[in-house]
């Protein structure tokens, strides 16, 4: 795991370092521009063996002072550098003013034409409002590889959420320190590009993040060498009726697959033939109904119940209230979770500290609006709600731990521990979208 932190959160860690006196606001604007210059020529060696154009947009910030920092750099690699700048010189930061001023001894505005390389210090993560003034720059540039500097104008790094309607895509994101909420969230991968996170010297013990980013790895699941079946957990996977039982499927052999002794699936006379003929290692039982599964769960063996995919709302609506008076753990996804629409506080009476509810975005709107509706509706203002904040909410309100699916997954406990699982970047999964996965 490795944390994510929000903007503000970035700025405590700098203002910390700056006032106990380890480090000047410029010296890390130095860091912060000799990384973005060593990213880019990481990511794209011919350019370190070249001297090309290259034009860098600053804001009026001090991500703009860092847009001077690198502009400096590159003039001092051999390139035709052009920096313009967005704002009043007299309005820039202290630090952001003396970069300005150390290009101006080097360097003058030249027209745009064709450069090779946009490096986008507009703005950064402090952004709260719409760019739209900059849309006619932004069309002009499109075609460019362009290196965003901590992220794209135009996107929140809070959220991932766009601020308005315009933004500024890259090629290349570098962000400094820790990565942000917004590299990851919503658009933010969509928008980034690659990304490539860089050290500016601040020390990580301070961090002050309290959202975790699930880093995948290779690590074998190991079980005992001299362990039973039955110390390594029962899971029953109900599933719905003829026709209606893949996803329910794939969810046992997921459960088999990360570690669990057995599994079995529970599935109504109808649809008894169709599972036998497509299961190997997985048991089968019938289960018609309440009174059935009640039967089923007097084997106290069993831990750990899924119910909802392909279950059909009726069906659901008299299976979930025994599964959750069981007191096992439970996952409640689809069915499990829409056949509660009407009345979603019916559904939170009944959780207790062993449940997830794992919706998508459609099932989340539908036992949480609200919430659905604050991190889908138009940004006109940052920072946005993201849906770490959403989730957070989510989770407190009904009492269980809520994972709202989706290539930026976010799962949250009701005391607000929070981790973003993200098919994005190296980590991408494209084959994941598609019914049932």
């Amino acid at each position: 795991m490795t944390d994510l932190l929000t903007s503000a959160q970035m700025r405590v860690i700098e203002g910390r370092e700056i006032e106990s006196g380890a480090v000047s606001g410029a010296e890390l604007m130095e860091r912060a521009g000799r990384g973005v210059v060593a990213a880019v020529f990481e990511r794209w060696p011919d350019f370190a063996r070249s001297s090309e154009r290259a034009v860098v947009l600053c804001g009026p910030g001090n991500n703009g002072g860092d847009g001077f920092v690198i502009a400096r750099l590159l003039r001092d690699w051999g390139w035709t550098v052009s920096v313009y700048l967005y704002g009043e010189v007299e309005s820039l930061p202290p630090d952001a003013r003396l970069n300005h001023d150390r290009w101006l001894e080097l360097g003058e505005v030249r027209p745009l034409g064709f450069p090779a390389l946009i490096v986008d210090a507009l703005f950064g993560t402090g952004l709260t409002r719409p760019v739209a003034a900059l849309a006619p720059v932004f069309a002009a540039v499109s075609g460019a590889r362009v290196v965003a500097v901590d992220i794209p104008s135009g996107l929140c790094a809070d959220s991932g959420r766009v601020i308005g309607t315009d933004v500024l895509p890259a090629a290349l994101t570098v962000p400094f320190h820790r990565a942000k909420l917004g590299h990851y969230l919503a658009r933010g991968p969509e928008i980034c590009g690659a990304l490539d996170v860089r050290d500016i010297g601040l020390p990580l013990s301070q961090d002050c993040g309290d959202v975790r980013l699930a880093v995948p790895d290779a690590a074998r699941l190991e079980k005992a060498a001299a362990g039973h079946k039955y110390g390594h957990g029962h899971a029953l996977v109900l599933t719905g009726g003829a026709g209606r039982t893949g996803a329910a499927r794939l969810a046992a052999r997921a459960a088999l697959r990360s570690g669990a002794g057995l599994v079995t699936l529970g599935v109504p006379g109808a649809a008894q033939m169709e599972v036998a003929c497509q299961i190997t290692a997985m048991m089968l039982t019938r289960i018609d109904d309440a009174d059935g599964l009640i039967d089923v769960l007097r084997d106290t063996r069993i831990g750990a119940l899924c119910l909802g995919p392909g279950l059909g709302q009726a069906r659901a609506r008299t299976l979930v209230p025994v599964a959750l008076d069981a007191g096992r753990y439970v996952v409640l996804d689809a069915d499990a979770l829409t056949a509660f629409e009407e009345e979603p506080e019916a559904l939170f009476r009944q959780l207790h500290d062993r449940v997830i509810l794992t919706p998508h975005l459609g099932e989340f709107a539908r036992l949480f609006p609200d919430l659905a509706a604050a991190i889908t509706e138009e940004v006109t203002q940052g920072p946005a709600m993201s849906k770490v904040v959403a989730v957070r909410r989510a989770a407190e309100r009904a009492g269980a731990v809520v994972l709202l699916k989706g290539p930026d997954t976010v799962i949250a406990a009701p005391d607000g521990d929070c981790v973003v699982a993200a098919a994005s970047y190296a980590d991408a999964a494209p084959w994941l979208a598609t019914a049932g996965s």
